[in-house]
């Protein structure tokens, strides 16, 4: 059997029946652009370790990302292990594939005094839309999720934040429009306590709105996600920050929460996380003013005993 086919077949029934849409279009994307144009015509029993490790270099080549070479090296390896489970193959090679090296992002975040800045001016704002950008400075939520996050996902009694859904922007018939798919991850449904400062603030919001969103955009459906990055952006250069994504929002959260002491599994639990590992990972290095200080600290004691 030729691999091109394999593939149609396990997308339709392995794939298509369990995965969320965007893992679905993820997944036709990188059958149309990477694999079946090195590896569709190839008869299944021939894709052996040495072709496979070609591949993977070939992405490489093309100027891939180490991250997008690996997502699609995964689809590859999927795909083939359940041929292998389906008696398709008698062979299975995947397990000797070298992956390309990631290396991880630094986080980026706000200083305190351009947080606040930031704050200062969002708070005196009467728009409601920058509700959005208080809730993400102090909860880390993912715009995805901000932005699929309705009134009723809110307890103010409890003081929660119920996270159970995100969304994102699709290109369709010409234009963006905003779906509402299930998490990112299992560990993305969870419960974020707000402080009482936001619970009291966003009350007030909810006061001054008639929609069901929480951060409302032009039509019933809330803010798009491309959208409200263009409202982030526009923020920054009024008040003269250096241009950065609006993910530094949950980078900023997350800093701050180590620096003020909050454990690692806790902070990773509040972020969605699947491992504190991958937290601590991602966010250690961004707490430099915290680290000089106890450094600092560290020098007092020895040289304060002379």
């Amino acid at each position: 059997m030729e691999y091109g086919k394999w593939l149609d077949y396990w997308f339709e029934y392995y794939v298509k029946p369990n995965a969320k849409q965007s893992t679905l279009t993820k997944y036709l994307t990188q059958r149309r652009l990477y694999i079946q144009p090195l590896l569709g015509k190839l008869e299944i029993d021939d894709i052996s370790v040495y072709v496979l490790q070609h591949f993977t270099s070939r992405l490489m080549q093309k100027g891939l990302a180490p991250n997008t070479v690996n997502s699609v090296e995964s689809t590859v390896k999927q795909s083939l292990r359940q041929a292998y489970v389906a008696g398709v193959t008698q062979k299975q090679n995947t397990h000797a594939i070298v992956r390309s090296r990631v290396r991880e992002k630094k986080a980026h975040c706000f200083s305190v005094q351009t947080q606040k800045k930031i704050e200062d001016y969002v708070l005196n704002d009467k728009r409601v839309k920058f509700c959005g950008i208080v809730i993400s400075l102090y909860t880390g939520i993912r715009v995805g999720e901000l932005l699929a996050l309705k009134w009723q996902d809110i307890d103010f009694e409890k003081g929660i934040i119920n996270i159970t859904k995100s969304c994102r922007d699709s290109w369709r018939d010409g234009k963006y429009i905003k779906i509402i798919d299930t998490a990112k991850t299992h560990n993305s449904v969870r419960i974020i306590p707000m402080p009482k400062q936001i619970t009291s603030y966003l009350k007030k919001i909810k006061r001054r709105t008639k929609g069901e969103y929480v951060v409302m955009g032009r039509t019933d459906q809330g803010a798009e996600v491309r959208t409200y990055q263009r409202t982030f952006e526009q923020l920054l250069r009024k008040l003269a920050i250096p241009h950065c994504g609006i993910h530094t929002l949950r980078h900023t959260f997350a800093t701050r929460a180590l620096e003020i002491g909050m454990d690692v599994k806790t902070l990773a639990e509040i972020l969605g996380h699947s491992d504190p590992t991958v937290t601590l990972k991602r966010y250690a290095h961004s707490m430099l003013e915290y680290k000089t200080e106890i450094m600092n600290k560290l020098g007092k004691i020895v040289f304060d005993r002379k």
